[in-house]
């Protein structure tokens, strides 16, 4: 897998990535002033919606346009303690494939 580190606008630190489906991915500092903290998930929710659900029909998955006053939660605002207790979980899985 490919990191790319940069920066963001506001200075802080983005690692980017893709998934094992080749979406695309971060892990953020986060800007809270009073706990560290980093964002981590999807950058793009993606939505779909059954081409049957819409006008022109169809099968499968297709594009969901969101209206702009709707956000879309995707990724985890995790703190260091947080974090602290994902890695043994992490850790399990990356040695063993269990969780």
């Amino acid at each position: 897998m490919e990191i790319e580190r940069s920066r963001t606008n506001r200075g802080f630190e983005i690692l980017e990535f893709k998934d094992r489906y080749n979406v695309d991915c971060s892990i953020q500092k986060s800007s809270l002033a009073d706990d560290e903290a980093i964002w981590f998930g999807i950058n793009d929710a993606n939505p779909k919606i059954m081409a049957s659900k819409t006008e022109k029909g169809g099968t499968g998955w297709v594009s969901y346009e969101i209206p702009d006053d709707v956000l879309l939660s995707t990724r985890m605002h995790l703190t260091r303690e947080q974090v602290k207790e994902l890695l043994p979980i992490l850790t399990k899985f990356a040695e063993t494939g269990d969780l």
